[in-house]
């Protein structure tokens, strides 16, 4: 059986498109498409809406690093970043390999033809020979909501972050957003001048590092060396940078902490606030770090045009949120900024000769192959880092593989440890929405290969020098 495609990519997001290029480049004689369940690319930055949405991450590091990012803006806003990611596609003729609205619903590996098929929801079929899933890991059809009592008795609008109503009306409003974490932090400044007030309601505070939109560094070099040049120089830097504060944290727990904890004192001008606020529990780094550029979520609360409630919720109440002591936080509109639920393959439930995997069952080999799938791959980005360095790491890894392949002429492989391995969560945070899906996930060992290490430098060693022989098998 011929496949339609040497290699299909699911998803064409910042990770689909790092995919498409380093197939052009390392496998030139390989045949690929993109299979996109959307009518646009840019994956997240397609899909979510809400007002200031924007990366936490820097775009030296968070950006392709075959295309220079050279808006003056180093944390950039969501149009940008998917104005970057249609850009870069269509330089590269990335674009041209793209079919959209081809969402995958189910995927059979057949092993004595080596074939992946692939079922789409509109009844069409593609096959190929290696699968790579590049669709992230959020479910982009749900996001997470507790069951808050009382819901239905509130006579406001109640939004969730993810499905943004372009007509929702603020102005003028008094909004409560629920919740602490990267998505609330955007909010409140992105929201504030144009609500009457608006509350942070938090069950419990979240480590916030005010960090700089732009990079006085950066801008000198571009503005000395040229652009590619600058572009390797800046990222370097920056890789550099976030893998030592990581570091730091993990070493000197203590000292992070009091680091943020002073940052935030110095932006607020209030111990007390930041304390009751703004000292979360936890170490530094044990959950996500959120950022606030140029501290605007500090200075958003100092304006007086919002405030921070740390408080358990009672119910929801017909004028607002009654909270476990009493109080009623009153409001005509409320966000339900709880997080996301996370989602491997796009909800795809991967099977082989019709069987079904047990993916919780499986282990993951360099951050990216899973035991008992041949022919596959899935870029899972940082948690502690910019998403694409992982993931272009996984493409090229990806290359190599399939380099290999036809040098053992193998028509598959699949990952096999030596030995027993014990397992570990593969993605190791406190954070509620990898807890809450930590079953649903494979498994990653105790050491490399088998283990992702949360360091680009070890992880890029690993990743590209491990002897392919040891630890897959192939036929």
């Amino acid at each position: 059986m011929t496949a339609d495609y040497d290699v299909v990519v699911i998803g064409a997001g910042l990770s689909g498109i790092d995919a498409g290029y380093h197939l052009q480049e390392q496998c030139p004689d390989r045949t690929y498409t993109i299979l996109e369940a959307r009518s646009e690319m840019g994956g997240t930055w397609d899909l979510f809406r809400y007002p200031g949405i924007r990366s936490d991450s820097d775009l030296y590091t968070f950006g392709f690093p075959f295309a220079p990012w050279t808006d003056e803006m180093s944390l950039a806003d969501g149009p940008a970043i998917k104005r970057y990611i249609e850009d870069t596609a269509a330089e590269f003729g990335i674009d041209k390999h793209i079919q959209f609205d081809s969402k995958v619903v189910a995927a059979d590996f057949d092993k004595p033809t080596a074939t992946w098929t692939l079922t789409l929801a509109d009844g069409r079929t593609v096959t190929a020979n290696f699968l790579y899933s590049c669709a992230g890991y959020y479910d982009y059809d749900e996001g997470y909501l507790p069951d808050f009592e009382g819901m239905a008795d509130f006579r406001g609008k109640i939004v969730h972050p993810q499905f943004w109503p372009e007509d929702l009306d603020y102005r003028d409003k008094r909004v409560v957003v629920i919740g602490s974490g990267a998505t609330a932090v955007t909010l409140i400044p992105a929201m504030a001048d144009d609500t009457a007030h608006i509350t942070m309601l938090q069950r419990s505070p979240t480590w916030i590092s005010p960090l700089p939109r732009t990079d006085p560094v950066a801008d000198f070099t571009r503005r000395h060396l040229p652009e590619r040049a600058a572009h390797r120089l800046i990222r370097a830097k920056n890789i550099g940078l976030s893998t030592a504060f990581y570091r730091y944290t993990r070493r000197f727990p203590r000292s992070a902490s009091k680091l943020l904890r002073g940052m935030a004192v110095k932006q607020l001008g209030d111990e007390r606030l930041v304390e009751e606020h703004f000292t979360p529990t936890y170490d530094v780094w044990d959950q996500r770090v959120c950022v606030a550029p140029n501290g605007d979520l500090f200075r958003t609360i100092t304006s007086g045009k919002a405030d921070v409630v740390t408080a358990q919720i009672d119910r929801f109440v017909p004028e607002g949120i009654r909270l476990v002591s009493g109080e009623v936080l009153p409001a005509d509109v409320i966000v339900t900024a709880t997080g996301l639920k996370l989602l491997l393959n796009g909800g795809v439930e991967p099977t082989v000769d019709g069987a079904p995997v047990d993916l919780p069952e499986q282990f993951v080999l360099l951050g990216a192959m899973i035991t008992g799938l041949p022919n596959f791959a899935i870029a899972v980005g940082y948690t502690n880092a910019s998403w694409t360095l992982r993931a272009d790491l996984t493409s090229r890894l990806v290359c190599k593989v399939l380099t290999w392949m036809r040098d053992q002429r193998y028509t598959w492989v699949v990952p096999e440890p030596r030995e027993k391995l014990p397992a570990r969560p593969l993605m190791d945070m406190q954070s509620g929405y990898i807890q809450r899906a930590a079953d649903s996930f494979p498994k990653q060992g105790p050491k490399a290969p088998w283990r992702m290490r949360q360091n680009y430098v070890l992880d890029a060693v690993t990743t590209l020098r491990t002897d392919l022989a040891s630890c897959l098998r192939g036929g």
